[in-house]
């Protein structure tokens, strides 16, 4: 509830001036948590249908999400399992919450993995197809990262817009800059930039397979919803914020895509060092190859960054709704010294371990970093497909609820979103054409055993055997019984 003070300022329940933000603001702020250069080379392959690629899941999937997600936010907190738990239950509300945590197990080999290739060009550039490098390189920084996490260190707070200044918008600028120097000079891009290549060539489900990773590039655009009621004229500004957000990122996106398909033959890049081996080929043309160093260690200072300020945060959120609920045996619920839940943690990392000495023995680090992509993003998905159902749900159960944002044509919206998400899991199961030439049935084993054990099987063991002694004391006789 807010009143108005004689000078015509908005005031808060205890009588302070409300602190607004204006929706520029709000458009940085949500660009700043969604926009990255790691999917970058993924979509360099297509070359110019890169943009059609981004722009499409921008459309069905970014969009719905982030107007979903506002209309949710203003309305309850909480999070995603207040929103589902309301619209659905209890139960499904875990679903949602620990399909959130769960994509993290599935996306920090994949983030380290790109880590270890990019630091490769600090190295040799030879390491970055390096099975056993990789899986070296995996393991030794995510328990690094797990120590430094569990300490309470305060500092990584703000490494996140460090990284994205230092490792993203820099490097982004720069690499785009190359790019239009180097075609500027005369030299022919390895990609046709001719307009009958605005699609990309049709050979099938698995021509298209990799803008199912676009779905996790986008990833995280509702989250910002939370700040709709920041907005001194929500219904108005938030969708004029969203659109130049959705502007922004689909720059940070493209522009570099389209560089790295100028300079590199698609057959030729990698999935987890395109980034790099499109510097260095353009500071290797330049006669500054000495750069490609430099360049390599801040795009792995943002990345470490990025998995410093996300390592115990869902794990955290996660841990407080359990002790709250009894989701979790209480050995999982427990918290260390600086209020850090160092065993969950630590049990992630076990499963984080494993799948990084999976990479020792692969002859393609580009595959074996394309799965673990495509599972963090199928898991991700259900959280979002139980999100769209629970907005609609919850326009008709509760349509008296005060919103600070209401999402118009909300089915329509909405059911875009869910048919979107759900196709992008369907495809997910498709090898892309730059697979190679492993085998089907290890491709579907490990994608539809990742998605089946890690977002499907666990959290429906830890429903069925969940007991009300699970319940932290501090919260017990609080809450209903265990249902």
């Amino acid at each position: 509830m807010t009143t108005t003070d004689e000078a015509g300022e908005q005031l808060g329940d205890d009588g302070t001036k409300r602190q607004f933000i204006s929706w520029v603001t709000l458009a940085l702020m949500t660009t700043a948590s969604v926009a990255s250069l790691r999917p970058s080379p993924s979509m360099a392959i297509y070359g110019l249908a890169a943009i059609f690629l981004y722009l499409l899941p921008a459309i069905v999937f970014l969009l719905p999400t982030a107007l979903v997600g506002a209309e949710l936010a203003s309305g309850w907190t909480g999070g995603i399992y207040r929103w589902v738990s309301e619209a659905l239950g209890k139960p499904l509300g875990f679903l949602a919450v620990w399909c959130q945590f769960a994509m993290t197990i599935a996306y920090y080999p994949s983030l380290l993995a790109y880590v270890a290739s990019t630091f490769a060009y600090v190295i040799h550039p030879s390491l970055a197809e390096n099975g056993l490098y990789v899986a070296i390189v995996i393991v030794v920084i995510y328990w690094t990262g797990v120590w430094i996490t569990s300490r309470g260190t305060k500092t990584v707070a703000g490494l996140s817009s460090f990284g994205l200044i230092i490792g993203t918008l820099i490097p982004g600028v720069v690499l785009v800059v190359l790019g239009i120097v180097f075609l500027a000079q005369g030299n022919p891009s390895e990609a046709p930039m001719s307009a009958d290549h605005w699609l990309p060539p049709w050979t099938g489900l698995a021509s298209l397979v990799l803008i199912v990773n676009n779905f996790l590039s986008y990833a995280g655009m509702e989250m910002n919803g939370v700040h709709v009621s920041s907005l001194r004229e929500p219904r108005s500004e938030y969708p004029r914020s969203i659109f130049l957000a959705t502007g922004l990122v689909l720059l940070i996106f493209i522009l570099p895509a389209l560089a790295i398909s100028w300079v590199l033959p698609a057959e030729n890049t990698s999935l987890t060092a395109g980034l790099m081996q499109a510097f260095h080929a353009f500071f290797d043309h330049f006669g500054v190859a000495w750069l490609t160093k430099i360049v390599g260690i801040m795009v792995v200072m943002a990345a470490l960054g990025g998995m410093l300020t996300w390592l115990a945060g869902p794990a955290k959120g996660l841990v407080q709704l359990s002790r709250q609920e009894g989701y979790l045996p209480p050995f999982l619920q427990k918290l260390n010294s600086h209020g850090v839940p160092q065993n969950i943690m630590i049990a992630q990392g076990v499963i984080t371990t494993l799948i990084g000495v999976l990479y020792a023995f692969s002859s393609d680090v580009s595959s074996a970093y394309w799965m673990f992509s495509v599972i963090t993003v199928q898991i991700y998905l259900i959280a979002y497909l139980l999100m769209f159902v629970a907005v609609i749900k919850l326009r008709k159960t509760q349509p008296d609820r005060p919103r600070g944002f209401v999402v118009p044509a909300v089915t329509l919206v909405a059911g875009v979103g869910f048919i979107a998400s759900a196709c992008a899991m369907v495809i997910g199961f498709v090898p892309p054409d730059q697979f190679g030439d492993g085998p089907l049935w290890r491709y579907l084993l490990i994608v539809g055993g990742g998605l089946l054990i890690l977002g499907v099987v666990i959290p429906l063991a830890f429903l069925k055997f969940r007991k009300p002694s699970w319940v932290h004391p501090e919260y017990q006789g609080a809450r209903a019984p265990v249902e």
